[in-house]
């Protein structure tokens, strides 16, 4: 199923599907597509503004064995993507040693973060999400974020341009027709970013959601984005898709 223009719709409405599409994704995680020994949330707070669905890995218990099998290993199938990029070592690991976050429930190993128009609605919004999404890499939390809106004046090229800025600054630019995101980061040391510009009318790409450097599994979000929709009341669909259909 294509992205939709959701930039035709209020923050309201988005708000309703982004809520219905971050449970699918939990849900999707949950039924195995993590490895044993991990599972996801949705909202739970891990410092500065609440994530979508976080992927923690359960504490050990004593005489507890977690079998350590599943997901992927970038040495054996990379993934792929438009732009893919390491930051220099030097530039990023020494800016401050990794300190270790735990859930309550478990060690917080990923993060997953679809962009509302809030969080670029404002120089302040945006500062405050680009910061949260370079702490968490700092502190060895890998990140994927999707961006269904188009650039503002604030991100110019996009949300991936400014969180990478804040890493490490290089030339990038999203393709004229290509004016979406969605971004997987690696919080390796040094960082690797895995980019794919995507525009309405475009299935949603598989990007990795990495569970520790070098180990990933194919995030659900094409999959999830259907279910979603095929829920979504027929109103909204039809708000989303025609809004001229919008009621006085």
């Amino acid at each position: 199923m294509p992205i939709h223009d959701w930039s035709r719709v209020d923050a309201g409405t988005f708000h309703d599907f982004h809520q219905g599409w971050t449970i699918e994704i939990r849900n999707e995680l949950n039924a195995g597509a993590l490895p044993p020994g991990f599972f996801a949330m949705a909202e739970q707070a891990v410092g500065g503004p609440i994530p979508d669905v976080i992927t923690l890995q359960r504490r050990e218990r004593p005489g507890e064995d977690f079998p350590n099998g599943g997901g992927t290993a970038v040495a054996e199938a990379p993934p792929r993507a438009a732009y893919v990029t390491s930051a220099t070592t030097d530039c990023y690991a020494r800016r401050a040693n990794r300190i270790a976050i735990r859930h309550r429930l478990g060690q917080l190993v990923a993060v997953l973060e679809i962009v509302s128009p809030g969080n670029k609605s404002s120089r302040h919004a945006l500062k405050t999400f680009v910061a949260k999404a370079e702490e968490l890499l700092r502190q060895g939390i890998h990140l994927l974020v999707v961006d269904l809106f188009p650039p503002t004046s604030r991100d110019p090229q996009g949300i991936h341009k400014a969180i990478w800025d804040a890493i490490q600054e290089e030339p990038f630019e999203l393709p004229p027709d290509k004016r979406l995101t969605v971004a997987a980061y690696s919080a390796d040391d040094p960082p690797t970013a895995y980019v794919e510009p995507v525009a309405v009318g475009d299935a949603l790409p598989t990007l990795p959601l990495f569970l520790e450097p070098g180990l990933y599994v194919p995030a659900p979000l094409e999959a999830t984005y259907q279910t979603t929709w095929a829920k979504c009341p027929e109103v909204i669909r039809e708000l989303v898709e025609n809004p001229e259909a919008r009621a006085d």
